[in-house]
């Protein structure tokens, strides 16, 4: 841990974890570095100590100084994406690795951080049927105790898929101030949340009843992008689908789909993918630092299982 998260940790203040695979692999340089030390900044003043996670050296470290947060945006594709089947290798062999959903909430777990903001998570992608390609970032949440703040599941991905086997898995998926769940660039899907939740006060006691009956795993907290930075449907919709028949004719999948698609995207919309997912994580990481707050200042409660 960085001195400024082990000194918090210690003192049981509030803090939120974040990824890196949003700085080196999530956006173009120098937007991913400027991206990154922002958010820290957000949580920061929402009262959280931000924790970027990453891999560097083969060393686990929970809280990045801006030194290596400007090194992995500069390195960008050149550090290699780690999820679970990963972390053991690059520990092993001393390589980096940028951290995916799955691979943060590992670590924060570690760490005993319980809040991870982000954009959007990982599912079932699209043609899985034949491909099985689905994110390891679902089998994660359903079993490390980390709540994860996001604007939904990507919209690249099949999202009714990915809701099923979160509902099979069992993961909680609470709509912050939202009966509907976000799609990532808009705020629409035309799916339903399991819960919603209004105040950061109750998401707080959710997770704690969760963890204290000991159902384990984590949480999916959805917030829709900002209203004023939200894409229009249609023309996010044809821009994904026109990025996924450039994968499919080029031969791409596996680990570099998201990125390619993720890049495409902003490539044929000009731009205003990428402002619209820079907005929303913000947006993330200022909820997600509520949340962390709560969590932190509300009295732990031993269970009672009554007769």
């Amino acid at each position: 841990m960085s001195a400024e998260v082990a000194d918090a940790s210690s003192e049981k203040r509030p803090i939120l974890a974040l990824e890196s695979t949003i700085i080196s692999h999530g956006m173009p340089y120098p937007r991913n570095i400027e991206t990154a030390l922002g958010i820290q900044a957000i949580a920061r003043e929402e009262g959280a100590v931000p924790a970027t996670i990453a891999i560097l050296n083969g060393r686990m470290k929970v809280g990045l100084s801006d030194d290596e947060i400007d090194q992995l945006g500069r390195m960008g594709k050149d550090i290699p994406k780690a999820s679970r089947r990963d972390i053991s290798f690059l520990v092993a062999s001393g390589k980096n690795g940028a951290t995916t959903v799955a691979a943060t909430m590992i670590i924060a777990s570690l760490a005993e951080i319980p809040v991870f903001a982000t954009g959007g998570i990982g599912g079932v992608h699209r043609g899985a049927a034949s491909s099985f390609d689905i994110s390891a970032d679902l089998e994660e949440l359903s079993r490390t105790e980390v709540a994860v703040v996001c604007a939904g599941i990507k919209s690249i991905l099949n999202v009714a898929h990915t809701l099923e086997y979160l509902e099979t898995r069992g993961v909680p998926v609470l709509g912050y101030r939202t009966d509907e769940l976000p799609a990532f660039y808009s705020r629409n899907s035309g799916f339903s949340v399991d819960q919603r939740v209004d105040h950061p006060e109750e998401l707080a006691k959710i997770m704690r009843a969760q963890w204290s009956i000991g159902l384990g795993g984590g949480l999916v907290i959805a917030q829709p992008v900002p209203e004023h930075m939200a894409m229009d449907s249609a023309i996010i919709n044809n821009a994904i689908e026109e990025a996924h028949a450039e994968a499919a004719h080029r031969g791409i999948k596996g680990k570099e789909i998201t990125p390619f698609l993720l890049k495409r995207i902003t490539e044929i919309t000009g731009g205003s993918s990428l402002d619209s997912n820079i907005a929303l994580v913000e947006n993330n990481v200022r909820l997600g630092s509520r949340v962390a707050a709560a969590y932190a200042n509300a009295a732990p409660k031993p269970a009672r299982l009554s007769r």
